[in-house]
């Protein structure tokens, strides 16, 4: 068992342990967007007033451009061997990333908790309990497989996108059979704020993977093309969640009250009853864990980046590592027990406002590092708070700060509406504003690769990194 467990955390993955294929992204994220949230999700569109035509097409635009973003946090990974957030502190500084880092820790902690929620459900089902019961056995499951890290996590991202492709075909046609699609399609009416609100429900979705994206590209071999790392990972993101959110689109139109209710009972009724149900259970709950323990790995890495940033720790033993997940599973557990009969009413807000903070730390991170970084770190430097990125990056949080208050005039949840929604139609437009704003500021205000700094033929390379910090 010891021998499964990963070995690397926050430190960098050396040449000779890098292994795999750009393919490999493109089955992980099919995988782990073949999933009952990502149908809620698209159901969304419908639920707050959009018909199938436009609903459909809002998602695909979304998709489209926040799995762009996405894919370009991707696409680092191979290049720097690091985790996503710790590349934060070549922007924030060493102790600043930590602005960034808890936010994303919350975030984690949400969606292992609205993952948990739904895939409960289904283990309650299997195991004829009840949704407790399924919601702390799934978080037990999900603790474990996270523990083990990369290579099973890439496996279960294989399995996933195989088993849940099938079960999502057999569904559709079972949907289709039952649905009057040509009335659905032609009921079509455009309503540009709705249009917006799904755009911005599959944007968000994308984005929010933005922050622990490369956790999963890290170990691919250096000279991975960027662009195969970008393409399959757009690719396998985008289409994985389309599909599910299409799917969800439909079932809203065709069931309303009866899906909104039980959202994965409707799904395995739909399915059929018996063996047909208990498989379907199953596949929700393997969806779930496939994307529950991205949540996990990636709560796990940010815990330790924030305080290693603080103690100067670079590696971490397995007891360490099974507690901090431990911690992540546990404070998970906790709200998903407290929120699981509130789910549907708050899932939409929690997406939108997590929007809120994580596209300015987007736009900042991809300035910085394919326009003003040129795609080079000092990777030593990125663990010293005496060194060149240093402990706080005050010019990169003001900018932060700058996103945030820019999105607010344009923000519409259910407890916050900003003053410039109602001339805009309730249109919700603060991510654009959120990406745009930052981008344009840190572009102006970021230190130059004209700065005295080490070798940048030694910054990108996980080797020479390893040599400088032993």
């Amino acid at each position: 068992m010891a021998q499964l467990v990963e070995l690397r955390s926050i430190d960098v993955v050396p040449d000779e342990e890098r292994h795999g294929t750009a393919f490999s992204q493109f089955t992980l994220w099919l995988g782990a967007n073949l999933q009952i949230t990502a149908v809620v999700t698209g159901a969304l569109a419908v639920v707050f007033g959009g018909d199938v035509v436009w609903s459909v097409a809002g998602l695909l635009l979304g998709n489209l451009l926040g799995g762009a973003v996405m894919a370009l946090h991707s696409a680092q990974g191979p290049r720097l061997g690091l985790p996503q957030m710790i590349q934060s502190r070549a922007q924030f500084g060493v102790r600043g990333a930590v602005v960034p880092l808890l936010l994303v820790i919350v975030m984690y902690v949400g969606f292992f908790a609205s993952g948990s929620v739904l895939a409960g459900q289904a283990v309650g089902e299997l195991t004829h309990t009840n949704d407790t019961t399924g919601i702390v056995v799934f978080a037990a499951v999900t603790a474990v497989t996270a523990t083990l890290g990369y290579r099973v996590i890439h496996a279960l991202g294989r399995i996933a996108s195989t088993v849940c492709a099938l079960a999502f075909v057999y569904l559709a046609v079972r949907l289709l059979d039952r649905a009057d699609v040509s009335a659905l399609l032609h009921d079509a009416h455009f309503s540009l704020p709705v249009f917006l609100l799904a755009v911005s429900l599959s944007a968000s979705w994308q984005l929010a993977f933005g922050p622990y994206v490369a956790d999963y590209s890290r170990y691919l071999p250096r000279t991975t093309s960027a662009k195969a790392t970008f393409w399959w990972t757009l690719s396998g993101s985008a289409l994985g969640s389309q599909w599910s959110m299409t799917f969800g689109v439909l079932v809203a139109a065709t069931a309303g009250e009866r899906f909104l209710h039980s959202q994965v009972g409707y799904v395995v009724a739909l399915g059929g009853t018996g063996l047909a149900a208990s498989f379907l259970y199953f596949v929700i709950a393997l969806g779930k864990l496939t994307v529950n323990v991205l949540n996990t790995y990636g709560g796990f890495m940010s815990l330790v980046t924030s305080v290693s940033g603080f103690r100067g720790q670079r590696r971490l033993s397995r007891a360490g590592r099974a507690a901090y997940i431990g911690l992540v599973m546990a404070a998970g557990t906790a709200v998903a027990l407290l929120g699981k009969d509130s789910f549907l009413s708050s899932f939409k807000d929690f997406l939108l406002f997590l929007l809120t903070f994580f596209t300015p730390w987007s736009a900042i991170n991809l300035v910085d590092y394919y326009l003003i970084s040129k795609e080079r770190y000092d990777l030593p430097a990125l663990a010293d708070p005496h060194g060149r990125y240093g402990a706080w990056r005050w010019d990169a949080l003001a900018v932060y700060a700058a996103g945030l208050l820019a999105q607010l005039p344009f923000l519409a949840t259910s407890f916050y509406t900003g003053p410039l929604v109602d001339p805009l139609g309730g249109a919700d437009i603060s991510w654009i504003v959120g990406l745009a704003v930052p981008a344009l500021l840190y572009r102006l205000v970021a230190r130059r690769p004209a700065e005295a700094g080490p070798d940048p033929d030694r910054e990108a390379s996980p080797s020479a990194a390893r040599r400088t910090a032993s």
